[in-house]
């Protein structure tokens, strides 16, 4: 369901932007690096987070790591990442495809500053197979979401 949900996305909202897919897992980092000949820190990973009664997403570059000191003044509480069936559950997406296009129902995104660092970024899309080329300014938009810094960066 979750390819299908992030093909619609863009079908809709950027039919320029086309999903590619892997016959190697892009589940991690580093296998996605891998998968699509970029960079790890290129990889737009994406943190679902339950903040206490919220839940959000949070896209950051694939080298660097979440601050908790810094998300906790960001949003008020202590982070903690989702459940593996809590994930697939809330998002619509396997652990490993989870992105924040085509979500099961919106959920607030926020883009960290570490893709800045880069001209194009490569997050999921819906599988551990899939993907997509995309700017992160234009990733941002396409989501309504609000850039933040809440990481530590690791070029």
């Amino acid at each position: 369901m979750s390819l299908e949900s992030v093909r619609a996305f863009f079908a809709e909202k950027a039919p320029d932007i086309s999903v590619i897919e892997s016959p190697i897992s892009s589940a991690t980092v580093t296998l996605a690096a891998e998968a699509y000949g970029v960079e790890p820190g290129r990889i737009a990973k994406t943190l679902s987070l339950r903040i206490g009664e919220r839940v959000i997403l949070i896209i950051a570059a694939g080298t660097s790591r979440m601050d908790n000191k810094k998300v906790k003044a960001q949003f008020g509480g202590k982070p903690k990442m989702l459940g593996l069936e809590e994930v697939a559950d809330i998002t619509g997406h396997e652990v490993g495809g989870v992105c924040p296009f085509g979500l099961k129902s919106p959920l607030p995104v926020y883009c960290d500053v570490s893709l800045k660092a880069f001209d194009v970024v490569v997050p999921a899309a819906g599988s551990t197979h899939s993907a997509v080329r995309i700017t992160p300014d234009r990733m941002a938009a396409l989501t309504a979401a609000e850039w933040v810094d809440v990481c530590e960066h690791h070029p």
